[in-house]
């Protein structure tokens, strides 16, 4: 059967405090078993029983020693994925102290780099060595909790060949232990590195913002990476399940963290931004004041207030056009003669 298609075996082994309690009631008896055939073979009583009891408190040593290693403390949103003689045993995933087979292992890809991690902190001085020893107690164990994997930022083309920059953090967990063991080498690895190939394709997917119609071509969708972050980190999600399912990963969760454009052309794409916002404004200012100056011209004959030929309205649009548009502020000269 292929490691893929393993199916997980949850266990429900039984209690540990029972098992305790036997193991130290065996360790006693064989220790005053013990004892009392040393006495009995010194003591000149007969060898036969002296021998039996020897044997026995040392067979019961070995046996019971055997037995300790059977009890296992799971931790909760922790699994302990078992192996016995290299063949898959079972799955452990509820919290508690139970007693399992001695002889299987529990296994978990990155169990040496978390006792290292751990010998780091504890020759640093940053923990004490009460957590260095539960840290080595559950550095077997598979984590069920939510982690966060950020890969820090990335640099990729846009739809439109324009470099930019992206970051964004991933949400995920393990649901399913048995295939992130068997699966693949190491699942924290291999999320890293699917999520910077989801993040960087579906990136090109976009530009990064539109500026006008022209710019687009017939593979641009109306989606952009800047004003439709949380519809482009759906599709990021989507399409990273999509690569971390057969490794019994879930992803909660994909937001982008940072966006903008490459260094190169950080400031020719800010000028470019400026001058469309000129550009609209600008436009906005032309249309306002050309209502404006039909509404006056229109005000005024309604009313009769002055009777205007040709020539005069053409001088008042000039000069209401040149008011209402201009960057300054009017300065007005009063005109006491005729025009002409």
């Amino acid at each position: 059967m292929s490691l893929n298609n393993i199916m997980e075996k949850e266990l429900n082994p039984m209690g540990g405090f029972v098992m305790l309690f036997v193991i130290i009631v065996g360790f006693i008896l064989s220790t005053v078993a013990f004892i009392f055939g040393i006495m009995g073979l010194t003591g000149g009583v007969t060898v036969g029983l002296g021998g039996f009891l020897l044997g026995f408190g040392i067979v019961g040593w070995t046996i019971f020693s055997i037995l300790c290693a059977g009890l296992k403390i799971n931790r909760p949103n922790e699994a302990r994925v078992f192996t016995l003689f290299g063949a898959y045993h079972g799955t452990l995933k509820n919290p508690g102290f139970f007693f399992v087979n001695p002889f299987v292992t529990s296994f978990s890809p990155d169990a040496e780099e978390k006792k290292a991690e751990a010998e780091k902190k504890l020759k640093d001085g940053k923990i004490e060595i009460s957590s260095y020893a539960s840290s080595q107690l559950s550095r077997r164990s598979i984590s069920l909790k939510a982690n966060a994997c950020d890969n820090g930022l990335q640099k990729v083309n846009d739809v439109l060949g324009n470099p930019i920059t992206i970051g964004a953090v991933v949400i995920w967990r393990v649901i399913n232990p048995t295939q992130a063991v068997f699966a693949v080498e190491n699942y924290k690895e291999y999320i890293s590195i699917q999520s910077d190939s989801a993040i960087r394709n579906v990136a090109r997917l976009y530009p990064y913002d539109v500026f006008n119609e022209e710019d687009c071509d017939e593979t641009v969708t109306e989606k952009t990476l800047r004003g439709s972050a949380n519809e482009i980190a759906e599709t990021m999600k989507a399409e990273l399940q999509k690569r971390v399912e057969n490794a019994g990963l879930v992803i909660e969760e994909v937001r982008i963290t940072h966006l903008a454009y490459a260094e190169e052309i950080a400031a020719a794409m800010l000028q470019r931004q400026q001058a469309a916002a000129i550009i609209a404004a600008r436009q906005k200012i032309v249309d306002g004041a050309v209502g404006m100056v039909k509404m006056a011209i229109d005000k005024l004959g309604e009313n009769d207030v002055v009777v205007l030929d040709e020539e005069r309205k053409a001088q008042m649009v000039s000069n209401l056009l040149v008011v209402l548009c201009g960057n300054r502020d009017a300065q007005p000269i009063v005109n006491s003669g005729s025009i002409y």
